[in-house]
Order: structure tokens, then C-alpha cells, then sequence
């Protein structure tokens, strides 16, 4: 299962939609475009990928913060990873070497 998740993290940090403006707009494109959030729970997505980098920035790794948020929310393994690798890349740029590489 780690291999998995290594490899949603990894893969799954595609870079935002280009038509958007803002970081949260670019944000929240990517999850629309995976099927992740719709606009009602926007605001919560948001506010949960800050708390990814808040965690991050305590030291944690990516694949812990990953493991938390999978047993914590009703995404799926390949959702979970893809959350927190653009969040990383959203909101905390300077974790994306932590991500594990494939």
C-alpha cells in the first residue's frame, strides 16, 4: 500500500489549470478536474490544504499527512494522494522535495 500511495503522491502533482487566476482558483480547478470537490465543499478543501502544509511544516511527511487524511475523509487512496501533493504544490511549494519520487 505505501508503494501505492508513494506513487498517487508522486503522479499525481500535475500542475493547476492554466485559465485560472488566483492560487485557489487554481487549486480548486484540479480538484474539479479529478472529480474530487464541487463548489459546495470549495471552502473546506481549501482550509484542509493549509492544514497539510501547517502539518508539513511540523516535520511530518507527506505520506503521514496522506495516511491521515485517507483514514480521515471519505476520499479514495488515488484522491488522497493527488489532495496532498497539490496542496503541496498549491499552497506549500517549498515540501514538493518530499514528495517520494515514483
Amino acid at each position: 500500500m505505501l508503494v501505492t500511495v508513494a506513487a498517487c503522491l508522486a503522479l499525481l502533482a500535475a500542475p493547476p489549470a492554466a485559465h485560472a487566476d488566483t492560487t485557489d482558483q487554481k487549486f480548486l480547478a484540479a480538484l474539479e478536474e479529478q472529480g474530487i470537490i464541487d463548489q459546495s465543499s470549495a471552502g473546506h478543501a481549501i482550509e484542509s490544504a493549509h492544514y497539510v502544509c501547517a502539518r508539513l511544516d511540523t516535520g511530518e511527511t507527506p505520506m503521514a499527512v496522506m495516511q491521515d487524511v485517507l483514514a480521515s475523509s471519505s476520499l479514495p487512496e488515488f484522491h488522497t494522494g493527488f489532495f496532498v501533493a497539490q496542496s503541496i504544490y498549491s499552497y506549500c511549494p517549498r515540501h514538493k522535495d518530499e514528495i517520494p519520487p515514483r
